[in-house]
């Protein structure tokens, strides 16, 4: 054997210093695949910033004997800002009395919650408050923003 025999010496703070970088390059190494690859996944949930309504006025009409009754529900991109009747003629208010105290209390809980889910009303008024959520409901529908999904063709 003909090899001489060679001794390194390191020194400790050398060693922790490098083992310090290293773990610290893994972790860089890592947190910037997470980073780049994670959002290729979210592609095909929908983006949470993404806007629930198409702002604007939309309205639902409710038939009521002879008469139509048009309730209105205005919205931004994010919120439900009022719900309200368009052109309420005294003869339908005097006809039916819960219908302007209903939505009353309907749009406070509505704009307070931002959905129709959970909104609560008394025995009194309950098949009004049923027509009033159903009417707003529609009109909630027409303002939602449609997603439009495209399929490959195989």
């Amino acid at each position: 054997m003909s090899g001489k025999t060679k001794i390194m010496v390191f020194k400790m703070k050398e060693l922790i210093y490098t083992a310090v970088f290293v773990v610290l390059g893994i972790l860089l190494i890592l947190l910037l695949v997470w980073m780049f690859l994670g959002k290729g996944k979210d592609k095909d949930q929908p983006a949470e910033n993404a806007s629930k309504y198409i702002a604007g006025v939309y309205t639902s009409s409710i038939k009521l004997g002879n008469q139509t009754l048009d309730v209105q529900v205005s919205v931004d991109a994010d919120h439900i800002n009022s719900v309200g009747f368009v052109n309420l003629d005294e003869a339908v208010s005097a006809m039916y009395p819960l219908m302007p105290t209903a939505l009353s209390s309907l749009n406070t809980q509505i704009v307070q919650k931002q959905t129709l889910e959970g909104v609560t009303y008394s025995d009194d008024m309950k098949y009004t408050a049923q027509v009033l959520l159903k009417a707003i409901d529609a009109a909630l529908n027409k303002a939602k923003v449609q997603e439009t999904t495209t399929l490959a063709a195989d």
